[in-house]
């Protein structure tokens, strides 16, 4: 087929999708002359502009191959305040494609002026992409307030160690989303100025600051013992923020030790923590994989709930939350510890266990942990007056038969 021939005709007729699928082939062609691209580059600047959605961004692909000629035009687009908004969003868009300092300045002129949030945004997307080189035009803007919050939205996305000074210099923002998107930023870091930047942010006013100090704390497992992360973490399982006491007890199961279980099965035991938070924390005594984590998730389920204002529903979550994570231990060492507690469970007269449900998930959890002890559990579960567990026992045992060979 003549590309060239085709795309002439496609334009002519402004089929822009016949057009640009011709713009791809003659892009691949080894025969193209320099003449060729400036008609190619003109021909995927119409597409652009008259093309609908789809077309528009399957045009945009095409730039970045047409070199830094296209980079003018695309700008003038930019600036071009009587065009569309959609034409401006993916002439920003595809000018990310670019690293050009005359691609920073047209990036930041727009976001200095557009009043667009869509186009600040994509601006920001934009300038973010063009790694180290924007983060002096990104700085500057975080002298002037309207702009700051925009410019370490961008400093965040580029991640990479220049950027800590500057966001450094934000970090005590009167904006709350400042202070969170700073903190966050900062927290894929692993440099000492960042530290203690972290360690007072569990004290900020706003929690979804404490949120983002808590989750960037919960991954440094290497500071556990030189700062006792779980003693300085605690208190906060008992914050009045619902969501900054749920991200607590993740980060006190990452870090997997004795004292972070201690800390998880308090919050659990205590009459005023809410069921959401019970059952978070559930998941991280999961997490925390060491056998006393085990045996206070065996005492979650065979706790007492005569009395306690429990409704059966609730029961029932707790329940089948312990038996999930238990199926879901992966150290070696325990999963025959874990495998026990199910089959003690199974083989109790704990009122759980008259409840089809739960002989399920017990059937899954020790199908998953595929040890052996666990066959003659199973088997007795394929007598199970209901065709369900049956089910579930019958698959339970080809998966537990199917990983020991």
């Amino acid at each position: 087929m003549d590309f060239l021939a085709t795309a002439t005709i496609a334009a002519e007729q402004e089929n822009w999708s016949l057009l640009n699928q011709c713009l791809q082939h003659l892009l691949q062609s080894k025969s193209l002359v320099a003449s060729n691209y400036q008609q190619i580059l003109n021909w995927a600047l119409d597409s652009l502009t008259w093309g609908d959605f789809q077309e528009r961004w399957d045009v945009a692909k095409i730039f970045p191959s047409l070199g830094k000629q296209a980079i003018a035009p695309l700008i003038n687009i930019l600036e071009d305040e009587e065009a569309d908004e959609e034409l401006r969003w993916f002439a920003a868009r595809i000018l990310g494609e670019f690293n050009d300092s005359s691609v920073i300045s047209a990036l930041v002129d727009l976001l200095k002026n557009s009043e667009s949030e869509e186009l600040s945004a994509m601006a920001t997307t934009a300038l973010a992409n063009q790694g180290k080189s924007a983060i002096t035009a990104l700085t500057d803007l975080l002298d002037q307030e309207e702009w700051r919050l925009l410019a370490v939205r961008g400093l965040a996305h580029i991640r990479t160690k220049e950027t800590i000074t500057p966001l450094l210099s934000v970090v005590n923002d009167s904006k709350v989303l400042v202070r969170a998107m700073v903190i966050e930023a900062l927290g894929s870091f692993h440099d000492p100025l960042v530290l203690p930047v972290l360690l007072e942010a569990l004290k900020d006013v706003a929690a979804s600051v404490r949120k983002e100090a808590i989750i960037a704390l919960g991954v440094r497992s290497d500071l556990k013992d030189r700062l006792n992360l779980v003693k300085v973490l605690k208190p906060l399982l008992w914050d009045f923020n619902l969501e900054v006491c749920q991200q607590t007890a993740i980060a006190l199961g990452r870090l997997g030790t004795d004292e972070a279980a201690e800390a998880l099965f308090s919050l659990w035991e205590s009459k005023v923590t809410p069921l959401p938070l019970q059952l978070q924390a559930i998941r991280a005594l999961g997490w925390v994989e060491t056998p006393l984590a085990i045996a206070y998730l065996k005492q979650v389920f065979l706790q007492d709930f005569a009395g306690s204002g429990y409704q059966l529903d609730s029961q029932l979550l707790i329940w089948q939350e312990v038996i999930t994570v238990l199926g879901q231990v992966q150290a070696a060492n325990l999963i025959p510890v874990a495998t026990q507690v199910l089959i003690e469970l199974l083989n109790s007269s704990h009122p759980a266990i008259n409840f089809a449900e739960i002989r399920q998930k017990l059937a899954n959890s020790l199908g998953l942990l595929a040890d052996p002890q666990a066959v003659d559990s199973l088997q007795s579960l394929l007598s199970d007056r209901d065709t369900v567990v049956r089910l579930h026992a019958i698959a339970a045992l080809k998966k537990l038969l199917c990983a020991i060979g």
